[in-house]
């Protein structure tokens, strides 16, 4: 696949302009965007950076981290701090992201949207307040192994590090985690799944296939 070379501010611009015109499949009033990637691709950086884009341009938007919605140490670690199963299956808690998150924009929701859950360095619910998404506003959710959940997105888009560029910039004490990304790219293949690709192995020069 052919990539171009791209700035993240031009990218976030791009990314933004392609959203204002999206219509959900399904006939929601919000559309649903999901930025996947390891965390050392850092997803999150941009999904701000096309959360401001998208200020600009007079759309509301809502960015949500899925690290927000982890679940409970006592059933994330029950096998060990650094079992890859659990990292790979458990640790997300997917049921509260789809009742709290994506239920609440579904095709006749509220639109009132719960932005985290659970505090993993407390180890207790955040105890946020629900945030209300107008309608024509728009879900920017970030995240690890989000394209494996089969969420109701209506564009996802996946930040790609080679393996050499993962094993770098993911910290010593993470690289455990590494064989659960491996997993991930042999079974959902998310470089070819998403809509949009981004290499980010250098921070400083990501490219795109546009």
């Amino acid at each position: 696949m052919r990539l171009e070379a791209i700035t993240w501010d031009r990218l976030a611009e791009l990314l933004a302009d392609r959203l204002v015109g999206l219509e959900p499949a399904d006939g929601s009033a919000w559309s649903r965007v999901g930025f996947d990637g390891a965390p050392a691709a850092r997803p999150g950086d941009l999904a701000e950076r096309v959360a401001e884009a998208l200020r600009v341009r007079g759309r509301p938007s809502l960015v949500v981290g899925a690290e927000g919605f982890l679940r409970p140490a006592s059933l994330r670690l029950e096998h060990g701090r650094r079992d890859v199963e659990s990292y790979y299956s458990g640790w997300f808690d997917t049921n509260a992201l789809w009742r709290e998150v994506f239920g609440p924009l579904d095709p006749g929701g509220d639109g009132r949207v719960l932005p985290d859950l659970w505090d993993p360095a407390t180890d207790r619910a955040t105890r946020s307040s629900y945030v209300q998404l107008p309608p024509g506003g728009i879900l920017l959710l970030h995240g690890p192994l989000l394209l494996r959940h089969w969420f109701p997105f209506d564009l996802t888009v996946h930040l790609l590090l080679s393996p050499g560029a993962l094993r770098r910039r993911t910290p010593e004490a993470d690289h455990w985690t590494l064989p659960a990304f491996e997993r991930y790219e042999a079974e959902t293949d998310p470089a070819a799944t998403a809509d949009v690709l981004v290499r980010a192995d250098d921070p400083r020069h990501p490219a795109w296939n546009g």
